[in-house]
């Protein structure tokens, strides 16, 4: 059986992700300060190296093919950068960036050939609204991370980044908020579950960012 570790598996996002993954088939462990409603628990925070480590020796798994760096701090994302603290930039990128780093490192002696890592990057790593910066500059770093470790690591293993633009489970949308999208609706969790489970088979795809936001990225939009 395949087996995988979701960080941040009780988010919106790694709930999703990890249902898909179970439902393929896989083992999957959620690394994770809270409990998950799917898969296989690990307490974890993912910005201290002791607690990687730890959650790494409970899981007592002896191989491993898939990790997805999707846990790690979202907000606050409206930042003036005259007024925030070097606390709000280090939780972001503690959580996000070194998350990724001190989780990749450690899954590496288990991954088994033709692994695969997956960075969940954002759409705010390409386009930003300004406040966001320290969440836009972890996410951008991760983009980086995921190139240079695709080089690194190949052909072993495989590294790629998913860019999710809005994902959200909420039914209250309006008109306006669907009909911005180019595909005519907002995005849903499963949307970048089903990207994972794409990267995780796909062979002869590495070191990309796949943008997953129903064509928002590609969108000129002009003042009236």
């Amino acid at each position: 059986m395949k087996r995988a570790i979701v960080t941040g598996g009780a988010g919106l996002i790694g709930r999703e992700i990890c249902r898909h993954l179970l439902n393929e088939g896989w083992e999957v462990a959620s690394f994770d300060l809270q409990e998950g409603p799917e898969g296989r628990h690990v307490h974890c925070d993912l910005s201290d190296e002791a607690s990687v480590v730890s959650a790494f020796a409970d899981l007592e798994w002896d191989g491993l093919d898939l990790l997805v760096n999707n846990g790690g701090k979202v907000g606050p994302i409206d930042l003036s950068l005259a007024k925030a603290s070097l606390e709000d930039w280090n939780g972001l990128i503690a959580s996000q960036l070194t998350g990724a780093f001190l989780m990749s490192r450690a899954a590496l002696p288990l991954m088994r050939k033709n692994g695969s890592i997956i960075m969940m990057a954002s759409t705010r790593a390409l386009m930003a609204e300004g406040g966001d910066f320290a969440y836009a500059a972890a996410k951008g770093g991760m983009i980086g991370l995921t190139q240079a470790l695709a080089i690194q690591l190949g052909p072993k293993v495989r590294v790629n980044a998913i860019a999710p633009g809005w994902i959200t489970d909420a039914q209250d949308l309006s008109h306006e908020d669907q009909a911005q999208h180019p595909v005519g609706r907002v995005g849903r969790p499963s949307d970048i579950a089903e990207a994972v489970v794409y990267l995780a088979s796909a062979g002869f795809i590495t070191g990309q960012t796949v943008t997953v936001d129903g064509g928002m990225t590609r969108k000129m939009i002009y003042a009236d």
